[in-house]
């Protein structure tokens, strides 16, 4: 069956002429290395995305290692590298080397192939460093969760405290680093439920409980737990099936504004933009100006780090602007030439084109243009074309971690995983008149 879907989107991939990749690579239960690879194309009136494979890392995993994999597989479908316009992958060194990274060799076989570095990775990435305070008030707040959560005991202690409390939750949320959303949630967590925490800690006689009763600590425990909640929206904004990359530059270069808004205002003193911090600042006797100061240069540094890690957004999503609506573009974009920018005149005079426009979406609209404008619509699905993330290949990590259990670590990867995450239905037909053949002979 795996082998039958596989086919599938080799079929389409070669009929649709160009493709995207996305790759990430992982570690199985057994201690294996699992090359995981979706594939985005154009198919008969649409972007489709899809899994393209899952490979096994034999020895080291470095660049060549990887692109020996992927290269082998093109080689046994006959599919040409000339084809792959764009990559997607993590920043590892073994994707991004400049001599023996995955991309440089890959440009050894397309010069013209770009890549991109998942935009989720570099949002995590630019928001992971702290002030030494901050960093230490989250890393109590990791030992807290540890100290409850992780033995069972404790746990089952801190249960029973919250049924005679009545409290809401029944449980604290442990922090995983390899979790995009983990952060936010455990420490929100916390917060909520700090008083009942600090009452066990006492019980236990455990010396992280003065910082519960320290009203700086929980001030900044406040202004993180708003914090990582706000990235965790981006971060659900930025996931999912189908997401382009126009959306989700958008969408960062939304975070990055907020990000120097809340700056300005925390100079003036105003903590309005983190609901909890301000609340519990208005709330309790607690002196406002450290926690305040505290804030602005860690949002400061914020701002540092994302125009680090998104040096050209604006500039990248501005070049798209003729593609993202046409209507609404004053000027042509002098990146694309001429006749295409002739054609891109005629579209934002189409009032045909412009109601289709608002009737849909942006992938189908310009399927529609290249109809009338097969240069200007093929130039703009390729622009929508691009991975902007590895999210699907994180989604399949968890899934192969379901699949490959300590029970089963002896499972072949390779086809129970496609079979498992696949969207296009096998051939069944197919299936059962080779399989008929194979009994008959």
């Amino acid at each position: 069956m795996a082998v039958g879907i596989v086919d599938q989107v080799v079929e389409k991939l070669k009929l649709s002429s160009i493709f995207a990749l996305q790759l990430d690579e992982s570690t199985d239960v057994s201690g294996e290395a699992q090359l995981i690879a979706f594939v985005r194309y154009r198919d008969i009136s649409e972007i489709n995305e899809h899994i393209l494979f899952c490979k096994k890392l034999t020895g080291s995993t470095t660049g060549k290692d990887v692109f020996h994999v992927i290269d082998t597989f093109f080689s046994e479908h006959n599919l040409d590298w000339k084809s792959c316009i764009h990559v997607c992958t993590d920043g590892a060194a073994s994707m991004t080397g400049r001599v023996k990274g995955l991309i440089a060799h890959i440009k050894e076989v397309n010069p013209d192939v770009q890549w991109n570095h998942c935009i989720i990775h570099r949002e995590a990435l630019a928001s992971k460093r702290m002030s030494p305070e901050l960093h230490e008030v989250l890393n109590d707040a990791v030992k807290v969760i540890n100290f409850v959560e992780s033995r069972p005991l404790n746990h089952r202690l801190f249960e029973r405290l919250f049924n005679d409390s009545g409290a809401e939750h029944q449980q604290l949320l442990l922090h995983t680093d390899v979790r995009w959303l983990s952060k936010g949630k455990a420490l929100q967590r916390l917060l909520e439920l700090r008083n009942e925490v600090s009452a066990f800690l006492a019980e236990h006689s455990h010396p992280l409980v003065v910082m519960l009763e320290n009203t700086d600590w929980v001030a900044r425990l406040a202004y993180l737990a708003d914090f990582f909640s706000k990235l965790n929206n981006l971060n659900l904004t930025l996931q999912g099936k189908d997401t382009h990359i126009l959306n989700m530059y958008d969408k960062v270069c939304g975070l990055m504004k907020k990000i120097k808004l809340w700056e300005s205002k925390c100079e003036d003193g105003d903590t309005s933009c983190f609901q909890q911090l301000n609340s519990y600042l208005s709330a309790g006797d607690v002196d406002r100006a450290p926690t305040v100061q505290l804030v602005s240069t860690h949002l400061s540094r914020l701002n540092s780090e994302f125009n680090h890690y998104f040096p050209d957004i604006e500039s990248k999503s501005a070049k798209l602007d003729c593609f993202r609506n046409p209507f609404m573009t004053e000027s042509t974009d002098n990146n694309i030439p001429t006749r295409l920018q002739e054609h891109l005149l005629d579209v934002s005079s189409d009032r045909g084109l412009k109601m289709r426009y608002s009737e849909t979406n942006l992938s189908q609209f310009w399927w529609d243009v290249e109809k009338e404008y097969p240069d200007l619509g093929k130039h703009a699905l390729n622009e929508l074309l691009p991975f902007g993330s590895t999210y699907l290949c994180e989604v399949t990590f968890s899934s192969m971690a379901v699949i490959k259990s300590k029970h089963r670590n002896r499972l072949n990867l390779e086809k129970s995983l496609i079979a498992a995450v696949a969207t296009l239905p096998p051939r069944l037909t197919k299936l059962m008149s080779e399989r008929q053949g194979q009994v008959s002979h």
